[in-house]
């Protein structure tokens, strides 16, 4: 397990909190954990070695501060800031809202976030760590977040296709699918020059090594890979939407039913997630950070 980058606070005291796996595939719930409070070394390290161990940490009831989601989201390294800025928490740029809310005719946050399976901000040189989702208001309904293993689609894919992956690299851009209207009467604002100079294509590897475990996994998704490098266009769109109709089996999957005041901690770098959706009529508005990751290799 590779050193995270972090602060530690030397008069943060241990609290008693489980770490308690899901009967899924990925997941696990951190049961008795005050974020409002520093935490101390050790109990970093035991956070740190669980999101390793299961890819994706439920921190339940966490009535926390914008202030403090960003402290506890450092500890694992350095915030990167999103491209929309508009729907950026104001006075505090390292939070992305998403939400379907519209106040005075202009949408707080981005209203169709995760329609598509993705990995957080692969079209980055420097794609996400992981990203941390608090739960600021909830729909009565709906609003459910899926979240597929990577590394056991790649692990299980057939023999013949695994060799075809090796040594591919593939395309990702923000831009792929910006303008697709996936929730229904929602649209995306217009990137302006700027923002299009901040997500230009990036190139990454098809099949991507976990830098703290070692694990290989996949790492294309259907939202931002454009294409396969090196091969026929024929060619990387048959590969790519056999990826993508393996990558999201049921067996790889484990849906997150949100409660009240949860934040859940996944790993970019092993999964792929989706939003369900929600019933345009109720209002949903949840507070992101990310944490820049690695070049993947």
């Amino acid at each position: 397990m590779s050193a995270v980058a972090t602060t530690f606070d030397p008069s943060a005291s241990a609290q008693a909190f489980e770490v308690r796996p899901f009967d899924a595939p990925v997941g696990a719930e951190i049961i008795g954990l005050d974020l409002t409070r520093p935490l101390s070394d050790d109990d970093f390290v035991r956070v740190h070695r669980a999101h390793l161990d299961h890819a994706l940490l439920v921190f339940r009831d966490q009535r926390i501060t914008p202030e403090q989601q960003i402290a506890f989201s450092r500890r694992f390294g350095s915030l990167q800031i999103h491209v929309l800025k508009q729907f950026l928490l104001a006075d505090h740029p390292e939070i992305f809202i998403i939400s379907n809310i519209v106040e005075n005719g202009q949408p707080i946050g981005l209203g169709d976030a995760g329609k598509f399976w993705h990995s957080d901000l692969s079209y980055k040189e420097l794609p996400s760590l992981g990203s941390m989702l608090l739960a600021q208001e909830l729909p009565e309904e709906g609003g459910d977040t899926l979240f597929a293993s990577q590394q056991l689609a790649y692990e299980t894919l057939p023999a013949e296709l695994r060799q075809a992956l090796d040594g591919k690299r593939a395309a990702h851009s923000y831009t792929a699918r910006y303008a697709d209207e996936v929730f229904a009467g929602i649209r995306r604002p217009t990137l302006t020059e700027a923002q299009l100079a901040e997500v230009k294509s990036v190139v990454h590897p098809v099949v991507r090594t976990h830098p703290e475990t070692g694990r290989k996994g996949l790492f294309v998704n259907e939202n931002f890979t454009t294409h396969i490098l090196d091969i026929p266009e024929e060619e990387s769109r048959q590969i790519l939407a056999e990826l993508y109709a393996h990558s999201a089996k049921p067996e790889f999957i484990y849906r997150h039913q949100w409660q009240p005041h949860d934040m859940v901690f996944w790993d970019n770098r092993a999964l792929i997630h989706l939003a369900t959706g929600c019933p345009s009529r109720l209002r949903r508005r949840m507070h992101r950070t990310t944490i820049q990751g690695d070049v993947p290799f």
